[in-house]
């Protein structure tokens, strides 16, 4: 069978031929390109000559080429545009590539080859020295040193870790599509902006549903109904259905999956040698050690209760105020921390929507790129897309010369899992000749209606900054090896790139430009610009406690020696012990934690937070110099963007920033210090 997936991507981009790209092709493309990997290692392993950097480290380097090519139009598809099909594909190849990755990550000849490297004296540059560390430090965290029965025991412990990982996500997403908020009586929609209703109407057509408007539990349904609907039982119904998960007695129940996987995760620490999951996932990581992180939640945790405890106050005031007689319960926050801004401000989110419409905050992200870093985006009217929404661009630098080809896949579907993310089809790389990157983002906007295109909430707009800055980081890197690549470095400093393009968004010299009225084009009248600016540290107790919570769960998840029998206990001991205040979840329930139970953030979801230390005192530079300034921009495109991993990152950070980063930085930011 001619098989699309295993030959060479031969548009004039190298964008993957999604048209050509059947279900039936995967797993005989899978099974063959994991057998050529398999005999490139071979080769390596059986080269008679002296192991050297050329002969088995770049050489490694170069191996793997065609299974990385189907992996990731596979994987990108599973999470962009699934459906039942690839979800079958996907339980059936993830075992044999954790099988395949093994019988390389724990082949003790090739260890041994690269351990001679790596201990030899031929003389390498500065990123060749570094890519031989990565790799020796790598091999050796994935077991390379363990007997030959415990390398066994390792394989069987990765594959059922895999297939937990890949069951987890699966639920997640079903669960998320599963739950219904079907609303027949147009009263209750009270309070919901007109958008809202008609994407409610829309869920409910495309469900067959003639009379009635239908909300899921998906994020971009929640926050506007939680926010906006006056209906306090609606409101509390649907955010039970979100943070309930999960943890349905249904077969998309994830608690035993969780208690599996934490059982796995603990025996593989011990296994290589480590006390618990969390040190061994630290290794090579900026924190460095449990200790540290837990060091930087808890100089942020008292400020952020204390702050969240005044803004209960206030709201728990207007719920008396307004004759009621409840206690402030988690799905009221959001109805009533947007009354009490309104009421303290008079401003309301809903306000800035319409001059925040995506093609405009978009354009504002290309803008802002082409200022600092000297490259354009050109709008490609002819490539391969696996959905009519995927729109694609050319992103040329000063000489006209490509830089990488960026694509961008914005609407909510049901296809698709939640949340927004940065992958590539391909990576940088000049080992064997110069390549390209191939750079996506993900996101869940809302689509355009028949009279509105899509206008965005606030927190979209920092979204889509948020991902484009991880796109910048692979679209901008310029290193030799695909393995210290663009975004190819420690999950606590992956974060930076991208926190820090949110600066720019949140710049009123960037709005003023940027922000316009979709009918009439004009500008955000200076009036509403000042109340946004009087109001950009409002709610902030809320926004760092709900998230801090979620990293706390994450560390007590990776840390914890205990025999967990019931999720709901050990959530509820851990938030007494730290005191977490009532009225506020975390911002993820074990259940449907997909970024440390299927996304690769174990114990590393603080790192959203470290990199905002290292943002919030890196934008100083534009602060001081101009938000455009064109030598800071290409000193951050230099130090930051461009290098990856291939020089030690705080020394690239002080490069740039000219010092080391402040806590406190990030304590000001958010109005906490």
């Amino acid at each position: 069978m001619k098989n699309p997936l295993l030959e060479d991507f031969k548009n004039e981009y190298g964008i993957p031929p999604f048209e050509l790209i059947k279900a039936e092709h995967y797993i005989p493309a899978f099974k063959y390109a994991i057998d050529e990997h398999s005999k490139e290692i071979e080769k390596i392993i059986s080269d008679k000559e002296n192991p050297s950097f050329e002969n088995t480290i770049n050489a490694l380097e170069n191996s793997g080429n065609l299974l990385s090519q189907v992996s990731r139009v596979f994987y990108n598809l599973l999470s962009a545009h699934s459906d039942d099909e690839l979800n079958e594909i996907a339980s059936e190849i993830s075992p044999i590539l954790s099988r395949h990755n093994d019988s390389i990550s724990l082949n003790q000849e090739l260890f041994k080859r690269i351990e001679k490297v790596y201990n030899s004296d031929e003389s390498l540059n500065d990123e060749q020295s570094r890519l031989v560390k990565v790799l020796f430090d790598n091999f050796k965290l994935r077991g390379s040193l363990l007997s030959d029965k415990d390398r066994e025991v390792l394989k069987s412990l990765n594959e059922r870790l895999s297939k937990l990982s890949l069951k987890f996500n699966q639920n997640t997403l079903k669960e998320t599509n599963n739950f219904k908020l079907l609303i027949t009586d147009h009263s209750e929609l009270e309070g919901l902006p007109d958008d809202l209703i008609e994407i409610g109407k829309k869920q409910a057509e495309s469900e067959n549903i003639d009379n009635g408007w239908l909300f899921k539990a998906s994020r971009e349904n929640l926050y506007p109904f939680l926010t906006f609907s006056s209906n306090r039982s609606l409101r509390e119904k649907i955010y039970k259905g979100y943070v309930s998960r999960g943890k349905n007695k249904n077969s998309e129940n994830n608690e035993s999956h969780i208690k599996n996987m934490y059982a796995l995760r603990k025996e593989k620490a011990k296994l290589l040698g480590f006390e618990c999951h969390a040190d061994l996932a630290l290794q090579n990581s900026m924190a460095e050690s449990t200790s540290n992180v837990a060091n930087l939640l808890d100089q942020v945790w008292e400020p952020a209760k204390k702050r969240a405890k005044e803004e209960t106050s206030e709201m728990q005031d207007l719920i008396q105020k307004e004759g009621n007689n409840f206690k402030l319960e988690p799905w009221d926050w959001w109805f009533y921390s947007e009354k009490v801004r309104k009421e303290k401000y008079d401003f309301s989110e809903e306000n800035m929507r319409p001059f925040l419409s995506l093609e405009n905050i978009r354009q504002a992200a290309f803008k802002t790129a082409e200022r600092l870093f000297d490259i354009k985006f050109i709008k490609l009217s002819n490539y391969p897309k696996y959905h009519d929404e995927v729109e694609a661009f050319k992103v040329l630098d000063k000489k006209e010369n490509i830089v990488g080809i960026f694509l961008t896949d914005y609407y909510v579907r049901s296809s698709k899992q939640g949340g927004a993310w940065m992958t590539s089809y391909r990576d940088q790389c000049k080992n064997n000749g110069d390549q390209y990157p191939i750079i996506i983002n993900v996101c869940n906007f809302p689509k355009p209606t028949k009279d509105k295109p899509s206008l965005l909430n606030f927190e979209h707009a920092i979204t889509l900054f948020h991902e484009f800055g991880h796109a910048l980081h692979g679209l901008l890197s310029n290193v030799t090896y695909p393995s210290l690549s663009g975004t190819s470095v420690p999950r606590d400093f992956v974060e930076f790139p991208s926190q820090m393009m949110e600066n720019w968004i949140r710049n009123p010299e960037v709005l003023d430009e940027f922000a316009l009225h979709y009918e009439t084009g004009d500008k955000i009248p200076s009036e509403l610009m000042n109340k946004y600016l009087q109001c950009q540290k409002f709610n902030q107790g809320f926004a760092t406690t709900e998230y801090l919570a979620a990293s706390y769960l994450d560390l007590a998840w990776h840390t914890s020696d205990k025999e967990i029998t019931e999720i709901d206990n050990f959530e509820k001991d851990l938030f007494n012990s730290i005191e977490k205040p009532q009225e506020i979840d975390s911002r993820y329930g074990s259940t449907y934690f997909n970024h440390i139970f299927s996304g690769g953030y174990s114990s590393s979801y603080y790192s959203y937070m470290w990199s905002e230390v290292l943002d919030s005192s890196a934008f100083e530079v534009f602060e001081k110099n101009g938000i455009y300034d064109k030598e800071s921009g290409q000193k951050l495109k230099e130090f930051v963007y461009a290098s990856g991993n291939s020089k030690d990152l705080m020394e690239q950070f002080i490069k740039f920033n000219g010092k080391e980063p402040d806590p406190k930085r990030l304590l000001e930011k958010r109005g906490l210090a």
